[in-house]
């Protein structure tokens, strides 16, 4: 399910869950969590999805469809944690986008200090289309990294965009050629890893640390309006008809 590689001093987590595009179920979660726990010695964390198709194409929808309140708010915390995990672990973090980063995808690419993409990518926070919204920290990073503007139209549409676009608005740090995406990633990654670990972890921290000023509260509302949605009904039909490949009846848009 979650994999671990480590070349000196570089450490690779792949999400192997390729039939169902990386998904992220609470299962794949927990397992991430442990896997980020255990990590010693690491300088540099490359995170990357298993397959052709996908970085992480969302959470699994399947799973959160019959959530009660209690369960999303539960859920919606666990991927909280392991978003923070990321943010403030001892390394530098990389994302390593092939394919799609869609809804929780995109939310653990944001976690990391650098996405890397190739010009295969494509980002997006499709949610509203299902009920709900991003609930793992996505409405906090999403506009630190490209803007009020960009974040207010990627998540009220819902639309996918490109790599080329998603670079324009500054959400990604390099374009990478899909032919060798991650043979160059892992170059990168080694280049990074023989910098000085101090220097890099106090710039990381700074540069953090001068966006964040009410970052937990903003995830602790995030995390109670995603909880609050799955009592109006909305998720389990947008859920439901996204699963039967339906367009959703909302009660209020009807």
């Amino acid at each position: 399910m979650i994999e671990l590689q480590t070349q000196g001093k570089v450490s690779t987590l792949t999400i192997n869950r390729p039939d169902v595009l990386n998904a992220l179920s609470a299962d794949v979660l927990l397992a991430l969590r442990e896997k980020i726990l255990s990590l010693s010695d690491t300088r540099v964390l490359i995170l990357r999805g298993a397959g052709e198709k996908a970085f992480v194409a969302g959470a699994d929808i399947k799973a959160m469809q019959k959530m009660s309140t209690l369960e999303a708010r539960a859920f919606t915390e666990l991927g909280q944690g392991v978003i923070q995990l990321i943010e403030e672990g001892p390394w530098v973090s990389i994302a390593a986008v092939h394919g799609f980063a869609l809804g929780g995808g995109l939310e653990l690419a944001l976690a990391c200090d650098l996405i890397y993409a190739s010009e295969k990518a494509k980002f997006g926070a499709p949610e509203t289309n299902l009920g709900i919204i991003p609930g793992f920290g996505g409405t906090v990073n999403l506009i630190d990294r490209v803007g009020f503007a960009a974040a207010m139209d990627w998540i009220l549409t819902g639309r996918i965009v490109d790599a080329k676009e998603a670079l324009d608005r500054h959400l990604i740090s390099q374009m990478i050629s899909s032919s060798t995406f991650f043979e160059e990633v892992q170059k990168l990654a080694e280049q990074l890893s023989n910098k000085g670990l101090y220097s890099m972890l106090a710039a990381k921290r700074l540069v953090r640390q001068m966006r964040a000023s009410d970052k937990q509260r903003a995830f602790l509302l995030e995390r109670e309006s995603f909880a609050t949605l799955f009592a109006s009904g909305e998720p389990q039909e947008g859920m439901l008809a996204f699963l039967e490949k339906r367009v959703p009846h909302f009660k209020t848009s009807q």
